[in-house]
């Protein structure tokens, strides 16, 4: 026995894992082990009740360690973390084990066998909170200046919001002009402003904010150095000549955007006369002086088909399958806008599934009241488009809200709704080391919690880079960026998880392996009593572990889950037991 005393609760969170664990059999079981002091199962181990009477437990029977058997740890690390601290524990040495993700939700249809993987992953648990040594936070000082890469709408608000919490800020955009995609925009819902003016708005207020200084023609090339202290270099583009400048940033917001998807030759007829995307169309819709025109043409009657490039089959090469949300709206805004031109047009819309969601439902319904018809078309069988021998174009699909006959429509235009697709930049991606999801979007620690954080620490995400949103929302993740970056900044010092890797230098040979598989760039190399050895950058270091296994003098090892606490955490999980 190491003396611990350690506190054990596990959560039925609701039904999510009681309906599935016995959760009460898993608390017995574990009663009994070395150094578990107290073992209790709750309801909601995260609810305001449940934390005070953790706190309680452990004050009344002089806790030192805490085992959590709930959810991911995505979701409550910090939350437990707090409790520990508020208890008068080390928050580092709390344990989250993951009994929802990995145990219930995994057997639904075995109990029994998911109770006893329960147990076994709270023994591994325990075992590895019994090696668990205090540790502090790392205390870094940070510079209080932030770069925006990319000058949309949200890296403008981002900026702006900065610049008036008093940071100096440098904003990055890679066009010759600011503004992104809404800088091109004509009448946007809810209020029919104009996107250029908007953007014209936002952009004066950038430009005449001492505490902003805007580079266009211009990206971010590297970044050295650590969390709260960057080097960032910033390449500028004037012509044929290429200027370069370096800036220290404490905090790093990329609001790099997205690109309209581009339909392939051919789908859903497109390279046609007269089948256009939707950017297309509003561009057309926006900048038509009197009656709806194409080529000289008038048009009397528009065909929309919805979900072009999105929502697409997973067996397709580099499928968009996911929601672009904003282009039932766009398209429905559109066809209103277009409806002012032409009092008499007829227009056509299908649709897979019309997701107009929240306040937007105001416009479907102002569509439908205008003279618009929706048709659902089925998931298993677009739209077919053709051209006729007349010049005009031909839309063959089936209704499935009027019997699922086939129906024939005859069109001037045909409008393909395409959604926003993720931008490609490698070399951005390379440079912040950015998480990038499935889908090609940059990826946030988690879409609730932790909305516009990465994994890498002072690097932010906002706009639609990391998803497609409206331009309200965009602007929305731009402000919460903001928050984040100066909750960082402002009071001048930040502090950083740590569980990151260490060096022990009697032990290293400095081969350079450990550096080589580092994706951080968070090991150097060092002379240490006249030999050359490897040592961690902390304030660099994400903990990852990347460079533990591949050290042949086992020299390296990661802080809060050391090789002693892994090789235990399998004795625990392999641990029999003799009820």
């Amino acid at each position: 026995m190491s003396g611990r005393r350690i506190g054990v609760y596990v959560c039925q969170c609701g039904g999510n894992i009681g309906d599935y664990v016995d959760v009460d059999k898993v608390v017995e079981e574990i009663k009994g082990d070395d150094d578990v002091v107290i073992a209790r199962s709750a309801m909601f181990t995260c609810s305001d009740a449940t934390q005070q009477e953790i706190v309680q437990d452990a004050q009344e029977q002089g806790l030192d360690a805490l085992v959590v058997a709930s959810c991911s740890p995505k979701l409550h690390t910090v939350t437990f973390r707090d409790v520990a601290k508020r208890a008068g524990m080390n928050p580092f040495q709390y344990t989250q084990v993951n009994v929802r993700e990995q145990c219930s939700w995994t057997h639904t249809d075995d109990k029994t066998g998911a109770t006893e993987k329960a147990t076994r992953l709270v023994r591994a648990g325990i075992n590895r909170t019994r090696l668990t040594e205090p540790l502090e936070p790392i205390v870094v000082e940070t510079t209080p200046k932030s770069l925006v890469v990319g000058g949309g709408i949200a890296g403008l608000r981002a900026a702006l919001g900065l610049a008036e919490l008093g940071l100096t800020v440098f904003l990055v955009e890679k066009e010759a002009r600011l503004g992104g995609h809404v800088a091109g925009y004509g009448p946007m819902f809810p209020n029919d402003r104009k996107g250029s003016d908007l953007v014209a708005t936002l952009e004066e207020k950038v430009r005449a904010n001492p505490a902003i200084t805007v580079f266009t023609n211009a990206e971010l090339m590297a970044k050295s150095g650590s969390f709260g202290n960057n080097q960032a270099t910033i390449a500028i583009h004037d012509g044929d000549k290429l200027e370069t400048i370096q800036v220290d940033v404490g905090s790093i917001v990329v609001a790099t955007g997205f690109d309209d998807y581009e339909p392939a030759a051919g789908e859903f007829g497109y390279g046609l006369d007269g089948v256009v995307t939707l950017p297309e169309f509003k561009k057309m819709v926006d900048e038509a002086p009197g009656l709806l025109q194409y080529k000289g043409r008038p048009v009397k009657t528009v065909a929309y088909i919805y979900c072009v490039g999105s929502r697409q089959d997973e067996s397709l090469e580099g499928a968009h399958t996911y929601c672009s949300r904003y282009c039932c709206t766009s398209a429905v805004h559109t066809a209103l806008e277009a409806q002012k031109l032409a009092g008499d047009l007829r227009q056509y819309h299908l649709y897979r599934d019309m997701r107009t969601y929240g306040k937007y439902e105001l416009l479907w319904s102002a569509s439908r009241e205008n003279g618009s018809l929706y048709l659902r078309v089925p998931d298993d069988e677009p739209p077919a488009v053709e051209k006729l021998s007349s010049g005009g174009l031909k839309v063959t699909t089936r209704d499935l809200l009027t019997g699922d006959e086939e129906i024939a429509i005859p069109a001037d235009l045909v409008v393909l709704v395409t959604g926003m697709v993720p931008r490609d930049n490698a070399e951005l991606v390379s440079v912040l080391k950015l998480p990038v999801g499935n889908d090609g979007f940059y990826n946030e620690i988690h879409p609730k919690l932790r909305p516009v954080e990465t994994i890498v620490d002072g690097v932010l995400i906002c706009g639609a880079c990391q998803a497609p949103k409206t331009s309200s929302e965009a602007v929305a993740a731009g402000l919460a960026a903001v928050t984040q970056s100066g909750a960082m900044l402002k009071r001048g010092y930040a502090e950083l998880d740590p569980m990151v890797a260490t060096v022990y230098a009697d032990l290293c040979t400095w081969c350079g392996k450990c550096r080589a598989a580092c994706p951080y760039d968070a090991i150097e190399q060092v002379e240490l009593d006249g030999r050359q050895v490897a040592q961690v950058v902390k304030t660099a270091c994400k903990g990852c572990g990347g460079c533990v296994p591949v050290c042949p003098e086992d020299a390296t090892d990661l802080l809060g889950y050391t090789d002693a606490q892994i090789k235990s955490m399998i004795d625990g999980m392999m641990e029999v037991s003799c009820s």
